[in-house]
């Protein structure tokens, strides 16, 4: 829910950390804390233009002009226009920018840290982006207490908004058959994912409610994606209702909160919004962004584009219109309902979903120089019996660092290993408990689906741990406990990915001699400093105050560097940076 994520203060500055990156000799970091917050929530004003509204022919906003990337031409330009620029040439790359000296991404717009920097209960896990007060129980409500007040303009789903007394607005989304519970579980699994990683989207919930608590406003409309706008009547809504889930007379509806604020649009994988005076880094540059490849190869969610996704303008006026300057924008992440397993129409390209673009050049241009004759995993790939509504999705094929997006995104093609690195530190903290809540939100009739969906996600959570836990060190949660002890937690034992006695852990300082590690509960490990610096005499900041301490686990390829300040026995060490370099 947006109002848990409302709390962001100052940002670093990009000119100082290419300062930094730059600098001769060896990377030193400056004696200061590492920037948790960005300010890109600051209030910005915006010129006002004209934008006519329905009721409003005359109406002037001053927010960001709505800009919707269609999606034809968002295809397009991902499978046709930038592959063929890149393959001329015309491509950037590099690490990403918006991490802070601790290898993190700060809390901003577009992300907050939760999972992975604050432990949850599994009643907090299961909430998802929802806060207790809307989770809906239809039972308690008389007929026709449910207001349908708009229909769903746009998508694939059929939809309606509804006004719940005490609980807010929803757009209520159907099920893509009667035969089938998939898309309202796998949307709600795949926001809570994507909510305790730290995205911003909607409270997801699946509902089983009477017909009857509905009630409709006259005059109504709603349309398709690619249809034209009708009316949207009871016969309409009946429709609408036949071909949803039932249990007995009770109707399975998946239920999405109404973000609140001023939609402006979706945004880019690439580029800045120019009309955004707080967008000042290019999309494709941003971790969270590349990061997000991870999370969606394990849920298999290939239809991240900019239709899935929406920008909020919040006015800070006061008294102010929605759309009144001065504001800030929050990004959300919309439409998870592919997860864990659609398909489409056209047999050949389901097979393909996750292996290969819609049209993957790559693949086309392998295939002409070899005749055709390798067999792909869409050649062999099959449904699991008895599980035809999760598709292709299974542990089996699966290989991390290979999945594929319905086609080409550009801050997916910008991730590298310490951005994969990044998300897959986040996921080591979705445990196997976890998963089997997150199951369990999909609320299937048949058990059986249950246990399946919580197999396959453990066996391909599995896969992600260990492919990208153990090349960059996997120690997190670094700290100074004490004067002079320097702790951590091991992901990758803490996970179990080997036995714990192939963990053997070494820790020195440049030139010095080795260091002792003690091994605690939990996968936590602690080495004890020694003191080069006294109390008094050189600045805080002085060089000689400066250690680099490489602590190695015996697992993963690269180590982890610690850059601390040493101020003396009686202050003791001061974290200022981290570092995972490969080796």
């Amino acid at each position: 829910m947006y109002s848990r994520k409302h709390t962001l203060t100052p940002r670093w500055t990009a000119f100082a950390l290419a300062l930094a990156a730059c600098a001769p000799g060896e990377r030193r970091f400056p004696l200061a804390d590492p920037m948790w917050r960005d300010t890109d929530l600051r209030p910005v004003t915006v010129p006002c233009h004209r934008e006519p509204t329905p009721k409003d022919p005359r109406h002037v906003s001053c927010a960001p002009d709505v800009r919707d990337a269609t999606l034809i031409w968002d295809g397009v330009d991902n499978m046709l226009f930038r592959p063929l620029s890149e393959a001329a040439g015309v491509v950037t790359g590099g690490e990403s920018v918006d991490v802070n000296s601790f290898d993190e991404v700060p809390d901003s717009s577009w992300f907050t840290n939760h999972l992975g920097m604050h432990p949850m209960t599994l009643e907090q896990f299961a909430l998802g982006d929802c806060e207790p007060s809307q989770l809906i129980e239809p039972e308690g409500y008389a007929d026709g207490s449910w207001l349908i007040d708009h229909g769903k303009m746009g998508g694939s789903t059929d939809g309606f908004r509804v006004k719940i007394p005490g609980k807010g607005e929803f757009l209520f989304k159907a099920d893509d058959s009667a035969d089938s519970e998939h898309s309202s579980a796998a949307q709600t699994i795949g926001a809570t994912v994507y909510s305790v990683a730290g995205y911003y989207t909607t409270c997801e919930q699946v509902i089983y409610f009477r017909p009857s608590l509905l009630k409709l406003k006259p005059g109504l409309k709603w349309k398709h994606n690619f249809g034209e706008t009708e009316d949207f009547d009871q016969k309409a809504l009946d429709r609408v209702l036949a071909h949803c889930p039932r249990r007995g007379e009770l109707v399975r509806i998946q239920a999405s909160e109404w973000l609140p604020g001023h939609p402006i649009g979706g945004f880019r994988y690439f580029g800045t919004r120019p009309d955004d005076p707080n967008d000042v880094i290019p999309h494709e540059d941003r971790r969270e962004l590349r990061g997000m490849r991870v999370l969606n190869a394990w849920l298999g969610r290939h239809d991240a584009r900019a239709g899935n996704t929406l920008d909020m303008w919040f006015s800070d006026a006061k008294g102010g219109a929605p759309d009144a300057s001065p504001g800030h924008v929050i990004h959300n992440h919309l439409d998870t309902s592919e997860c864990v397993g659609s398909a489409w129409d056209w047999d050949p390209i389901s097979r393909r979903l996750g292996y290969s673009y819609v049209a993957d050049w790559g693949d086309i241009a392998s295939d002409f120089f070899t005749l055709g004759i390798p067999l792909r995993t869409w050649d062999t790939n099959d449904r699991t019996p008895g599980k035809e509504m999760f598709a292709y999705f299974n542990v089996k094929d699966f290989v991390p660092d290979q999945w594929k997006d319905e086609y080409p995104t550009e801050a997916f093609s910008r991730m590298t290993e310490r951005d994969g690195a990044w998300m897959a530190r986040i996921m080591a903290r979705i445990t196997p408990e976890m998963i089997h809540v997150l199951a369990r939100l999909g609320k299937f009739t048949d058990l059986a689906d249950t246990a399946f969906l919580e197999s396959t996600l453990d066996g391909r959570m599995d896969k992600v741990l260990e492919r990208y836990l153990t090349r960059l060190s996997p120690i997190a949660d670094v700290h100074v406990e004490g004067p002079s002890a320097l702790c951590g937690v091991d992901l990758a034992e803490w996970r179990g990915l080997r036995d714990p006695a192939r963990f053997r852990y070494a820790a020195r300082m440049p030139s010095g001699p080795w260091l002792h590690v003690e091994r605690r509960a939990g996968a936590q490990l602690c080495v004890t400093l020694p003191h080069v610096a006294a109390d008094g005499g050189v600045r805080d900041d002085a060089r000689e105050r400066y250690v680099r301490v490489r602590i190695e686990d015996g697992v993963a390829r690269g180590p982890l560097i610690a850059h601390l300040y040493d101020l003396g026995p009686s202050r003791g060490y001061r974290l200022v940076g981290l570092e995972r370099p490969d080796r």
